[in-house]
């Protein structure tokens, strides 16, 4: 199984759209709007529950269902002050690397609607002492700029506290079939879900498709779609960390580039996060080989997904994860290839086409 070269300019373009779109944790309402325009020709339902998640379905012939969550929300900044001056001081939303910030081109919405450019400064290095110079400026000391010369100028352009920041970057064509830009986190795990549903054919088993908010600050959205939607299992489809450049050894890579999506084994510090079920893990990989889709497993030392909310969900809920091997994870310039995302696409449509009642029916039983 190979992608044609067709297949893979329409994941990139669904993917360029994704990522220039603007939704932070709490604030994914462009995203949101896209994602219900794409499913509506599609789905037997849709709705949005009061977290902003949206639940689309396609009805199987049996009680069954299998849900796939992805989230639509990225990593991002919130304006916490203005000054008299003009400058803005702001707060994380998710988690950063405060290293990679200053010097950042930065987005800044008005409550108008507009998105009003701006760059992320610092004091100059010449004003800097010699222990500064070597360590990373604390976020809390960094600022915006966006050209303004008083508060009363920024709150003109419908700036105030509590608007919503994201990062200025768009997704870039590299060598051979590998992209970077923001937001890969996880607006490529919502691209391959969407696409995965909208091909999917109906069968015996209904297929649910979250996708989910406010992932990035605590696996919020997962947790109350999961009740709601109550399936007999889920998959999260996320990015997960490829380690696999310079300066890292082999065994610290996680996953590697261009090998195809990753079955997750465990993930989080000492597995607080998901620990999957071998039965999950054993099915996944059997599809995958099944249909010959190139894949890895991983073993996730650090960070989770949606995935766990589920499991935790009523009374637990069988969950796995499918990932797609990135680099440079919460930065302006995450990085895939589009084969991945391709294969990813195959593997969930192939698990779906696979799926029976009776095998999800005994899931639960045999887990145990």
């Amino acid at each position: 199984m190979h992608p044609e070269p067709s297949q893979l300019e329409e994941l990139f373009r669904l993917l360029s759209k994704l990522t220039e779109l603007r939704g932070i944790s709490g604030r994914e309402t462009e995203v949101r709007e896209f994602i219900i325009e794409q499913l509506e020709p599609v789905s037997d339902s849709i709705r949005i529950d009061p977290l902003g998640n949206v639940i689309a379905q396609k009805k199987g012939s049996s009680n069954a269902k299998l849900m796939i969550a992805a989230h639509m929300d990225e990593i991002g900044l919130m304006v916490r002050h203005i000054t008299e001056e003009g400058f803005i001081y702001f707060s994380p939303i998710g988690g950063w690397n405060e290293a990679i910030l200053p010097a950042l081109r930065v987005r800044v919405r008005s409550f108008r609607g507009a998105w009003v450019p701006g760059v992320i400064g610092v004091r100059p290095p010449h004003l800097l002492s010699p222990e500064e110079r070597d360590k990373p400026v604390k976020m809390d000391k960094l600022f915006i700029d966006i050209g303004a010369s008083s508060r009363e100028e920024v709150e003109e352009m419908g700036i105030r506290k509590g608007s919503p920041i994201v990062l200025d970057s768009s997704l870039t064509r590299l060598a051979g079939t590998r992209v970077a830009g923001k937001a890969l986190d996880d607006r490529s795990g919502l691209a391959a879900a969407l696409k995965a549903f909208i091909d999917a054919d109906p069968g015996e088993v209904s297929l649910v498709f979250a996708a989910t908010s406010q992932e990035e600050v605590g696996l919020k959205g997962a947790t109350v779609s999961s009740y709601s939607v109550n399936p007999d299992l889920a998959l999260a489809v996320d990015v997960t960390a490829a380690n696999d450049v310079p300066g890292v050894d082999e065994q610290d890579a996680v996953a590697k580039v261009g090998m195809g999506p990753t079955i997750k084994i465990v993930d989080g510090q000492s597995g607080r996060g998901i620990i999957v079920s071998e039965e999950i893990i054993d099915k996944l990989v059997e599809v995958a080989k099944n249909s010959n889709i190139p894949h890895q497993v991983e073993v996730l030392p650090r960070g989770t997904t949606d995935a766990t909310a589920i499991q935790l969900s009523r009374e637990g809920i069988p969950a796995g994860v499918i990932s797609i091997p990135t680099r440079y994870l919460h930065s302006p310039v995450e990085l895939l290839d589009l084969k991945d995302l391709y294969y990813t696409v195959e593997l969930l449509k192939a698990f779906y086409s696979q799926l029976e009642p009776g095998w999800l029916e005994g899931l639960k039983k045999r887990i145990r």
